[in-house]
């Protein structure tokens, strides 16, 4: 009798709005950079009142370029982290071909452009033997990494001993061409008591461009899947391999810039390699907000760790501290956000947006 007749059905009850205050913690904790921010924030509000001169020209110039040098290493870090890899020999890259271009310099007379250029290749060249051990082999990046690390500790070493006699070579400062890098490499502006360098302008070119590459192309949507869910990502043929040495490249070439950096600063190069730079670059990266699992993370939240490192480490020397206090900070500040990722993560449950 009924079956001509349309079926009425009530309406599904809708979910009870969530209130305003409960979406803007939910929106402030799916972005990585927010711990970061938080993190900032305080620790300008502490260690300003504890040391005005912090926040003076002279302070912030200092607070800068520590966070610089720091940055241009996190953001590369970031980018690896978030692609679901490690790598531990960023430091002794940047030690290592800093002393390519030393040794090609002093010891075979090239100008310091070509110096630096076969360098560059060099720093590549160990970017792609571990990206492509890890591609191949399998093996976890951290165990490849520290292999590189060693063989690159001992060869920087050998290399140093056999052209200067020392672990020290100098006197590049006449080399032709010098001029022009320190102009792109070590130039500097003054403003008040403070000397600004422009290794602020190549840190700030490295958070933008990776920043832009992780959230606005398809080069930055194959990270998140590869380091996200790299089996269900090279089915649905997102080019994981291919990702992976990119960004192993990326790091090389970031270590190369902090190493011609240094280089061209002091005139030479000091070969004393030690795992602690890459740590530093690591811990950065993930009170940054990248998580070690993969899949997550933000290379502006990574500066912003870079710029959180150097407020404290600045202001605790200001306010007349040890800096064994630093690490201590440093330590706690990790342990905080490796907890608070982990906790946002699963409460979460999606991608979150930088």
């Amino acid at each position: 009798m009924n079956a001509g007749l349309p079926t009425f059905r009530a309406p599904s009850p809708a979910p009870p709005a969530r209130p305003t205050g409960r979406r803007l913690l939910d929106s402030l904790l799916a972005r990585p950079s927010a711990a970061a921010v938080v993190g900032l924030l305080v620790a300008l509000l502490v260690f300003g009142l504890r040391a005005p001169g912090l926040l003076t020209s002279g302070g912030l110039a200092t607070v800068l370029d520590v966070a610089a040098l720091l940055g241009i290493g996190a953001v590369a870090i970031a980018m690896l982290l978030v692609g679901g890899q490690f790598d531990l020999s960023i430091g002794v890259v940047a030690v290592f071909s800093s002393l390519v271009t030393a040794v090609l310099v002093s010891q075979v007379g090239l100008p310091i452009w070509p110096a630096l250029a076969v360098s560059l290749l060099v720093a590549l060249a160990v970017g792609a033997v571990n990206g492509l051990l890890v591609v191949a082999t399998g093996l976890p990046s951290f165990l490849v990494t520290v292999a590189t690390f060693l063989v690159l500790e001992g060869g920087a070493l050998a290399l140093a001993s056999a052209a200067a006699g020392s672990s020290r070579v100098s006197g590049l400062d006449g080399a032709a061409g010098w001029s022009s890098a320190e102009w792109v490499f070590d130039a500097t502006v003054q403003i008040g008591d403070g000397r600004f360098r422009i290794s602020l302008l190549w840190w700030v070119v490295a958070t933008v461009l990776t920043t832009w590459q992780l959230w606005r192309t398809r080069f930055g949507n194959a990270v998140f899947a590869t380091g996200g869910a790299g089996q269900a990502a090279r089915e649905l043929g997102v080019p994981v391999a291919r990702t992976t040495v990119l960004l192993f490249l990326g790091t090389a070439t970031a270590g190369w810039l902090i190493g011609t950096i240094g280089l061209v600063r002091l005139g030479g190069v000091q070969v004393a390699p030690t795992l602690g730079t890459e740590i530093e670059f690591l811990v950065v990266a993930v009170i940054g907000g990248c998580l070690l699992t993969g899949g997550y993370g933000s290379t502006l939240g990574a500066s912003l760790g870079a710029l959180l490192y150097a407020v404290a480490r600045e202001g605790i020397t200001r306010a007349g501290g040890d800096l064994y206090w630093f690490q201590a900070f440093l330590g706690m500040l990790l342990l905080v956000a490796l907890l608070a990722n982990g906790l946002v993560r699963r409460r979460l449950g999606t991608v979150p947006r930088s």
